[in-house]
């Protein structure tokens, strides 16, 4: 059964999680490429695929060590299934880059529960991010989440000032680097992306059909992650909190994000896989679940193939 074999996390579940989105990543990205060889965009994209592998064993790391999940295969699955149903997000580098800062953000944000270096943590965190806006402007709205850290973790008046500083650092860098490499000034407008709340796109099945399935099982195993939250100790509820919270900032993302593609969707999917995990890791409904990670697993195949 496929829920046994993914209930543990070995070397054998990985690597069969990285092949799966390696074949997607390379349908999505090579092989319709009809403008001939480019070495140049071929190490590009192959970089780009890396940076997403990083992504799948960051948030590997983030669950395991601060005991998200239990530890089982199922966060990095569900991740992996979430982002090759949507081709163009294999295509998009930028979100992908951006996601993955904020990934490196959130394992500091979540390492604050510890209460040493709050400071570093504190300012790496926000540095992070503030390289991720760069790549995807709307991803700002996690300077959000470090924000609830604090108030959890680290409320000193001296911990408030630290995100203005990290943020100042990136600005005065970006800066620089634009004066020095492009001889222009970086202003504001080259860093904003305006929104977008067309979401006609969102009516093609090759959207509509991954997204309905990722929306109720969502609503199915919110119940079960609210119900841990009430059931966890006093240290650990407040980091499963800001799970539910990074939720709901990343879902403010891909309201607010320029593009309706499906793309922008890659930050919501890293809070719903860690999530969706304590539902999989959960005893009950084993038929059910199983009948879930079926449906999850073909649906990429259909959306690429019958769609």
């Amino acid at each position: 059964m496929l829920t046994s074999f993914f209930s543990k996390s070995k070397p054998i579940n990985l690597s069969v999680i990285i092949l799966l989105l390696c074949i997607f990543y390379i349908g999505a990205n090579f092989i319709n490429w009809t403008e001939g060889f480019d070495w140049l965009e071929f190490l590009e994209r192959l970089g780009v695929l890396l940076l997403l592998i990083l992504s799948l064993l960051v948030l590997n790391f983030i669950a395991k060590k601060n005991e998200l999940t239990k530890r089982s295969a199922y966060k990095t699955l569900l991740f992996a299934l979430f982002c090759i149903s949507f081709s163009n997000l294999l295509k998009n580098e930028s979100a992908i880059i951006s996601n993955l800062c904020v990934l490196f953000a959130m394992r500091r944000i979540i390492s604050l529960r510890s209460h040493k270096f709050i400071q570093k943590k504190i300012f790496d965190a926000t540095f992070w991010i503030s390289i991720a806006t760069l790549y995807h402007f709307w991803s700002a709205l996690f300077f959000l989440v470090v924000f609830f850290a604090i108030l959890n973790f680290a409320s000193n008046f001296k911990n408030w000032l630290i995100p203005f500083v990290a943020f100042g650092s990136v600005v005065s860098l970006t800066i620089c680097f634009h004066l020095i490499f492009n001889d222009q000034f970086y202003t504001f407008s080259d860093w904003f992306e305006a929104s977008n709340f067309d979401f006609s796109k969102y009516g093609d099945l090759k959207l509509l059909i991954p997204l309905s399935v990722i929306l109720g099982l969502l609503i199915w195993t919110l119940f079960q992650y609210f119900s841990s939250i009430q059931k966890a100790s006093i240290n650990r509820r407040p980091v499963l909190s800001m799970i539910f919270f990074t939720l709901l900032v990343a879902a403010a993302v891909a309201l607010f994000a320029p593009t309706k593609n499906g793309s922008e969707l890659i930050f919501f999917f890293v809070p719903l896989s860690i999530i969706s995990s304590n539902y999989f890791d959960s005893k009950k409904d084993k038929i059910l679940k199983e009948i879930i990670l079926v449906t999850l697993i073909v649906m990429p195949f259909l959306v690429a193939f019958f769609v």
